[in-house]
């Protein structure tokens, strides 16, 4: 990966107006929320998206928390629930994070969701935060600003401790204030879902909502959908590391191949990376039964594209 030199922005008006035009271009931007740094990239462009998975070595693509200026804005991308509104009214702006049921039209990149039709959503508390997300006046993913696997970074020098000449630039708007991530509450279904506890109390969410949260079906299954050993395949039957298909396969390819889909015919990671969901979604709407998937090398970004594509190959029950 080619060193970029990560610029520190002044969280005043200038700083915020260059930071959202950097986000327009595709490229990503630390910020401070009321919790921790995110790292935030247009929510609705692949490339971007996948340029944070790079930056992070994060080692598989999960769903990413997308955040927003305000709490109207979430009904532009999501249904939402009786209980999601009441959650909502009460407790945003601020560390809380509610999963709700995609909407068709709301054009996130698959990336962010992991090809699920669910979207993970926030409005965060914070002045210089809050202050970007309506300048750049879009959705914004954005997991913590911080190497996969580091400490969540709290400040500006922890950011730039673990991405200096990863990422284009980064708003120093102080220490945050809670210093730990947001509680997520999956709203999707017909009972709310405590996902992760975090900086709102489940205490004071069950007060508003005057009844338990519920536990996830399985609390021994890791909370984060992208963990489970089959999740995001498509319909087909999954062959991987295919040199060529055979005459009943259809062959999403990655080089210079002849395939029918082709993650990245430069061979390029990041690019296969952003197009991954997508041609995934493809080849069930081209009704491949059988796929054969080019190698994929398994270093960098490839490494979550390898996990990706064995999940999708795993043995389904």
């Amino acid at each position: 990966m080619t060193a970029i030199d990560t610029a520190i922005l002044s969280p005043d008006p200038a700083g915020l107006s260059r930071a959202a035009a950097v986000l327009r271009e595709g490229k990503l931007v630390a910020f401070p929320t009321e919790t921790v740094y995110g790292l935030g990239a247009d929510a609705r462009n692949d490339a971007a998206v996948a340029a944070i998975y790079a930056a992070k070595g994060r080692p598989s693509f999960n769903p990413l928390i997308v955040h927003l200026a305000d709490v109207a804005a979430i009904g532009r991308y999501c249904e939402i629930t009786d209980a999601a509104r009441q959650l909502a009214a009460a407790f945003l702006p601020g560390a809380l994070t509610l999963v709700l049921p995609l909407r068709a039209d709301a054009g996130i990149s698959k990336l962010v969701t992991a090809g699920l039709d669910t979207l993970a959503v926030r409005v965060p508390d914070h002045p210089v935060g809050h202050g970007l997300l309506q300048v750049f006046d879009g959705p914004v993913a954005a997991p913590s600003a911080n190497p996969s696997g580091r400490v969540s970074p709290t400040t500006a020098a922890h950011v730039l401790a673990g991405l200096s000449g990863k990422i284009d630039a980064v708003i120093d708007g102080g220490p945050c204030a809670v210093g730990v991530e947001s509680t997520i509450v999956d709203c999707s279904g017909d009972r709310p879902v405590i996902l992760r506890a975090g900086g709102i109390p489940v205490e004071a969410l069950e007060g508003c909502l005057g009844y338990p949260l519920a536990a996830p079906a399985d609390p021994l299954v890791p909370i984060s959908p992208g963990q489970l050993a089959s999740h995001y395949a498509p319909k087909g039957a999954v062959r991987l590391n295919a040199r060529y298909a055979e005459p009943h396969e259809t062959w999403l390819g990655f080089g210079a191949v002849d395939a029918a889909l082709n993650l990245s015919p430069a061979g390029d990671l990041q690019q296969a990376a952003a197009n991954l969901f997508e041609m995934l979604h493809q080849l069930d709407a081209m009704g491949a039964a059988h796929i054969a998937v080019s190698p994929i090398p398994d270093h960098g970004l490839g490494r979550a594209i390898n996990d990706r594509l064995k999940r999708a190959a795993a043995p389904r029950g």
